[in-house]
């Protein structure tokens, strides 16, 4: 049996339902960091849900006219394995051709292995590194070039 999921674009509230219940992160994004980080810039805030509840979501936003930048992410554990991180991958990455970015940036971390795997999947590649003294702390920054619509 699947289970039936919705994407939809949402707001920061719902977002953090999810990210508020993710155990590998610290709680450390409120909604005050996250508008302060968003001010000024096109961003898109999508979430999937089940039976109207929030399961997962992802966040992006524009670093400049051709780049966009897919922030963060994450699908509740009880939601993993579903299909629900590559979907929410691919419906960000046609808003952003739909608006005219021409690449994607996004880091992660040594300690995601899922989420490595999923970027790697899908087409981005590694662009650089960013060493934080520690493997499990430093990010490694993947990109993907998009085709024109």
């Amino acid at each position: 049996m699947t289970t039936c999921y919705s994407i939809k674009s949402a707001n920061l509230q719902d977002l953090l339902l999810v990210d508020s219940q993710i155990p590998e992160f610290d709680g450390r994004n409120t909604l005050s960091k996250l508008h302060a980080k968003l001010a000024g810039r096109e961003h898109l805030v999508l979430v999937a849900y089940i039976d109207n509840e929030p399961v997962a979501y992802k966040l992006g936003y524009g670093l400049d006219n051709n780049t966009f930048y897919s922030w963060l992410g994450a699908v509740l554990p009880k939601c993993r394995g579903m299909g629900i991180a590559q979907a929410l991958l691919a419906a960000q990455e046609m808003w952003v051709k739909e608006h005219n970015y021409d690449a994607i940036n996004v880091k992660s971390m040594n300690r995601f292995p899922a989420m490595l795997s999923l970027l790697i999947k899908n087409g981005y590649t590694i662009a650089g590194y960013e060493d934080r003294g520690n493997p499990h702390k430093s990010k490694i920054i993947f990109s993907k070039e998009l085709a024109p619509n």
